[in-house]
């Protein structure tokens, strides 16, 4: 057995964590105390990124006017999305998909500008910049579900919009709304599963060995 692996204890709690988390979308309006709330931006913080550029950008959201306008844009979006979706128009507009008028705490996560300087591990992937604030956001995602606080990851907005509204510079994006707070309980399932939207496909239908479609033994 490796000297470095944790206790059991510690592994079991870090594939329980893993393994309870949730994308919420009811929430309670009770606060986060400022240090839980810097916990799991420090952990967010502490995400590997390429070429060590920390891409992640986080605004906090304080303004009441504000987080209705960021509301106001996630609406639009939900229902140009349902437009889309054509006949499961209606399933989709039942659905709950987002908390944001509820939650405790409001962050806007996003890419930096200037990110074209950063070309370490980027010159053939230069999408990995993406990667990086998307595991900075399971870091804050993984400790808020040990803290007991729920995380939802909101995607329905124009990113132009949004950019315009928080003032973020040329070159810059926002990638997730996310949503943080109290919650009477987590999902026993994802939201969508448990919805009938979609099931969780078996990890066998993900794995290949050696070449693409060659299913591993």
């Amino acid at each position: 057995m490796s000297t470095n692996k944790f206790s059991q204890a510690e592994c079991d709690a870090v594939y329980r964590v893993i393994r309870e988390r949730r994308d919420m979308r009811h929430f309670l309006p009770d606060p986060i105390d400022t240090d839980t709330l810097h916990r799991l931006l420090a952990a967010a913080h502490q995400a590997p990124n390429v070429g060590l550029m920390q891409p992640w950008r986080f605004i906090r959201i304080t303004q009441p006017v504000l987080r209705r306008s960021i509301h106001a844009l996630a609406e639009t979006e939900r229902m140009r999305t349902a437009e889309a979706l054509g006949e499961r128009h209606n399933e989709f507009m039942r659905l709950k998909v987002e908390g944001i008028l509820d939650c405790g705490e409001l962050l806007v996560a996003a890419l930096m500008d200037g990110r074209e300087r950063y070309v370490f591990g980027r010159r053939t992937l230069p999408e990995m910049d993406l990667a990086s604030v998307a595991c900075a956001i399971q870091n804050m995602w993984l400790a808020a579900r040990a803290e007991g606080l729920g995380l939802g990851w909101v995607s329905l907005f124009d990113p132009d919009a949004l950019a315009q509204l928080l003032t973020i510079p040329a070159g810059g994006k926002p990638v997730a709304i996310l949503c943080l707070g109290h919650v009477a309980e987590f999902y026993p399932a994802p939201m969508l599963e448990l919805e009938g939207w979609d099931t969780r496909r078996a990890l066998d239908n993900m794995l290949f060995e050696n070449n693409w479609g060659n299913k591993t033994p």
